[in-house]
């Protein structure tokens, strides 16, 4: 049998509890027209053809983000950690970079290319020494303010500067073989 006196109380447990739950909060992803994770990278993206920078895109940013940094990074360079590319201060406001972003010190539409381990700004490719596969991973970081000024803008600076300031990370890598 119902008990009509109790249902009052379990409404209103329920509904304390469901005004006290938190809404499900997205989460950072980074997604590629140009390059499906996990897969090789074509030649339109590497030393071996254009070495053009791939379509880049992202969504599920905190809200407080105030900046991204990018950084595309070789783990299996015979020297240790290879810097591909470094990008930073792109608008909060932006969710994608095109394809062909120039290897200048301004990113058209807001934000700064770094210097890359090449030693240029923005993108390059990859271009192992011949023989094993190489993983590239490109990584976002959201981040809560614009970086300062850095004068030089190589990744361990960018790196630094971003200490403490991180929201939210997202990243994908491919693969890349001569």
């Amino acid at each position: 049998m119902l008990n009509l006196n109790r249902i009052p109380i379990g409404l209103i447990c329920l509904l304390i509890c469901l005004a006290s739950a938190r809404p499900a909060r997205a989460q950072l992803s980074l997604t590629s027209s140009d390059i499906t994770p996990g897969a090789s990278i074509g030649n339109d993206y590497a030393c071996t053809g254009a070495d053009r920078s791939p379509a880049l895109a992202w969504n599920g940013a905190p809200p407080a983000t105030k900046s991204y940094s990018l950084i595309v990074e070789d783990p299996d360079a015979p020297g240790g950690t290879f810097i591909h590319w470094i990008a930073f201060n792109i608008s909060a406001h932006t969710t994608s970079l095109p394809t062909g972003i120039p290897q200048t010190v301004e990113i058209p539409g807001g934000g700064s290319n770094g210097i890359n381990g090449f030693g240029h700004y923005g993108y390059n490719g990859p271009c192992p020494p011949p023989g094993k596969t190489h993983h590239y991973r490109f990584r976002l970081f959201a981040l809560d303010l614009a970086l300062p000024a850095v004068d030089n803008a190589r990744a361990d600076a960018i790196q630094s500067a971003m200490q403490g300031h991180v929201l939210a990370t997202a990243e994908f890598a491919g693969t890349f073989e001569r």
